[in-house]
């Protein structure tokens, strides 16, 4: 077989280090799920109980969007209200389509803790538009991921703190055991609509509190047994 020329080089595959181990994890998707703590999503301005009204809704990143905790980014440009949005990250290590609830822990390999950077301003156009969420979302540096700490014997995550502060302070703190949809409920339900695979990553959503950050701010967050992430506001390029 001939081997593939290509106009200019392939961009690297993007990939995250792994507890314990040297080899990376190699990261193929980023889907994140929306409003998955009823107070942030009454602080979005959602009236009601979440769960009762509606089934998970999902935006995705493009793995170019990814981070590595500990980096310093760039104000990004387009915005005037940089956020925060502190998650779990479930990091998928096997494929799984059309999976059971009973069989979602299958698919899991480890968890993270990661940061969805959100140009705000530009989410409630859009939102008020009724148009996608792809330039408040999806944009350079708007995943940021801490190392992969494999599953082993955690199993499903269901409750343990997470938390978020800025320059110290404290903006967030929920516990994992708040989620609106669990993480056996996420990845059954997105499996209905996609062929999970290995590398696949799912940001499960963030708890209230969520706020700007301005140039020279430092966020560090942790949650129980996953572990800590830090990021640093940089100037705008």
């Amino acid at each position: 077989m001939t081997q593939a020329t290509y106009l200019w080089n392939p961009p690297a595959v993007v990939s995250l280090p792994v507890i314990g181990s040297t080899a990376r994890y190699p990261v193929n998707r980023i889907f994140c799920v929306g409003r998955n703590y009823q107070a942030h999503a009454i602080e979005m301005g959602m009236k009601g109980v979440v769960k009762a009204t509606s089934r998970p809704f999902y935006f995705t990143k493009t793995p170019s969007s990814l981070v590595e905790s500990g980096a310093t980014i760039p104000y990004p440009p387009g915005t005037a209200d940089f956020h925060y949005e502190m998650e779990l990250v479930v990091a998928l290590g096997a494929p799984g389509f059309r999976v059971s609830e009973a069989d979602a822990e299958k698919l899991i390999h480890g968890y993270a803790a990661g940061l969805d950077m959100t140009r705000r301003d530009l989410q409630a156009i859009a939102r008020d538009a009724g148009r996608p969420w792809d330039l408040s979302k999806n944009f350079e540096n708007a995943a940021i991921c801490s190392p992969i700490v494999p599953a082993g014997e955690l199993g499903v995550l269901d409750r343990g703190a997470i938390t978020l502060a800025v320059n110290g302070v404290t903006r967030q703190a929920g516990d994992l055991s708040q989620l609106i949809w669990n993480i056996r409920e996420i990845i059954a339900d997105l499996s209905q609509f996609y062929h999970l695979q290995p590398g696949d990553l799912i940001y499960t959503g963030t708890p209230e509190g969520v706020g700007a950050v301005k140039t020279g701010d430092h966020l560090s967050g942790h949650i129980d047994r996953v572990g800590d992430i830090t990021l640093t506001i940089g100037a705008a390029e």
